[in-house]
């Protein structure tokens, strides 16, 4: 999907690594015991180590450094056993301590590598260059008053990852695909909720650009972009601005930008720091971090079946398409509702008829609706018994879609529908031979046009057909004596 754009100067080649933030999932912070709940009220959330109050030394939160290193092992990852957390020095008003803990030479999680699935059906690797722990900030408000700001220090001390990729995306799509697994592998491994308009999960994309082959342009970071719509947004504006400034002569400064979702359009905030602007050093309240021995295996050992290999296994075992079990993978609960439905029938075609039920018609109902899978009025036992009746041909395909509307509607099982309202297949060859005669009796003109080379009156004779039975004859069988008949 690295598709070049056309510039007055030559073709262009979009250049991108992310660094997302994902809150640990966790129901303290990183280096305190206050809460983590998300709405709580402004400033309830606070101990004296988040406010930073004079003596009060960070305590290493055990359950995040499991959740970070269950997540690098969910990236294919490198597992450092010793990691430091350093000091990054800054000064903002919602940063009480004027400096926030995070890591940086030595993260607790090292290079490692995931797929990523694009929309023209192909995949691609996309290298993770670390995962380190560091706390999150407070929060500023700005719009409570006329002329003065308020600072929420709920947010701040809470446990993130910082996941950085290396510069291996080449274009908005490929960005989305990213954002998106690495979002569906942290919600699989439930060691961040993924929830991006609560901000528990949010990225900085640096963007640049180049001509094929020529050595990196210089980037711009857009910060703190918190959907995947704006994502892909932010990208397209920065690449066209970034190849017009340099085909009108002038050179791309390195900064850090703002997405403004309103004025669809990215703009300066301040020139982007280097680390040594940040004055990092080893944290002299905190020890290295050793993992204790055995750590990483008792994390392999709760690693659940993550969605890549739950895809090439839904490939393998089920003979589904890429893009169908892609589209299944998304979320742990569709996946598993697909499986219950699948593995409810013994027919060699259940499975991709399965697939194709889930995906278009459960799924379609269900988004026309604003409603979640949690949310659907048909079980998955329930849709695996109406795929049953279609696979031993008591209901067509055609009649399953009025009787699955009907189950939508009222919760009721297929089977009792298809009894009430009796929709239940014609597949008696005498019966259908005597439908299929009359029909053939009461048009002799368009047997004639038949039999003189109008192939496509072919599908007249099988509506006549249907029409007479309701719908409700084995198309199968239809086709078989109509072809038949009039040779």
């Amino acid at each position: 999907m690295s598709a070049l754009i056309k510039g007055e100067t030559g073709d262009w080649e979009i250049v991108i690594g992310m660094e997302i933030h994902a809150q640990v999932t966790a129901e303290s912070k990183l280096f305190s015991g206050s809460a983590t709940s998300f709405g709580a009220e402004q400033n309830t959330q606070v101990s004296f180590v988040d406010a930073a109050m004079p003596g009060m030394l960070p305590v290493l939160n055990k359950l995040c450094v499991e959740q970070a290193v269950k997540t690098g092992l969910g990236l294919n990852a490198k597992i450092n056993e010793t990691s430091i957390f350093a000091r990054k020095n800054y000064f903002y008003a919602d940063l009480p301590q004027g400096y926030q803990i995070s890591q940086f030479e030595d993260p607790i999680v090292g290079e490692g590598k995931i797929e990523i699935d694009l929309p023209d059906g192909t995949t691609k690797d996309i290298g993770i260059t670390r995962l380190h722990l560091e706390q999150d900030a407070g929060k500023s408000i700005h719009d409570q008053h006329p002329t003065k700001s308020y600072v929420d220090l709920n947010r701040s001390g809470c446990a993130l990852m910082e996941i950085v990729s290396e510069p291996d995306i080449r274009g908005p799509e490929e960005a989305a695909a990213y954002i998106n697994k690495i979002r569906m592998i942290l919600r699989y491994l439930e060691t961040c909720d993924g929830n991006m308009d609560e901000g528990s999960m949010r990225a900085d994309v640096n963007i640049s650009v180049r001509h094929p082959g020529d050595e990196l342009g210089t980037r711009a970071e857009i910060k703190n972009v918190n959907s995947v719509k704006a994502i892909q947004q932010a990208i397209d504006f920065e690449v066209e601005r970034q190849i017009d400034h340099i085909e009108s002569g002038n050179k791309v400064v390195q900064e850090t930008r703002l997405w403004d979702p309103v004025k669809m359009e990215t703009r300066s905030m301040r020139s982007k720091e280097e680390a040594h602007d940040y004055r990092y050093f080893p944290d002299p309240d905190l020890l290295p971090l050793v993992l204790e021995d055995g750590l990483i295996e008792k994390m392999k050992a709760t690693l659940p079946e993550l969605p890549d290999q739950k895809k090439h296994r839904f490939m393998n075992d089920y003979g589904l398409s890429l893009y169908d079990s892609s589209v299944l993978i998304a979320e742990k609960s569709r996946a598993e509702y697909f499986e219950a439905v699948a593995n409810d029938n013994d027919a060699p075609e259940s499975a991709k008829l399965a697939a194709n039920w889930v995906i278009n018609e459960l799924l379609g109902a269900l988004k026309k609706d604003e409603k979640r899978l949690a949310d659907s009025p048909i079980s998955a036992e329930q849709l695996g018994g109406l795929i049953n009746l279609i696979t031993d041909n008591t209901i067509s395909g055609k009649i399953a879609k009025d009787v699955f509307a009907e189950m939508y509607s009222s919760g009721k099982d297929a089977a009792a529908i298809v009894e009430e309202k009796g929709l239940k297949q014609v597949t008696d060859t005498g019966e259908i031979e005597a439908i299929v005669d009359k029909v053939i009796a009461d048009n002799p003109d368009n047997v004639e046009k038949y039999k003189g080379g109008k192939d496509k009156l072919f599908g007249f004779f099988v509506g006549q057909v249907m029409k007479e039975t309701g719908g409700k004859a084995n198309p199968a069988m239809v086709n078989e004596l109509l072809k038949k008949k009039l040779s």
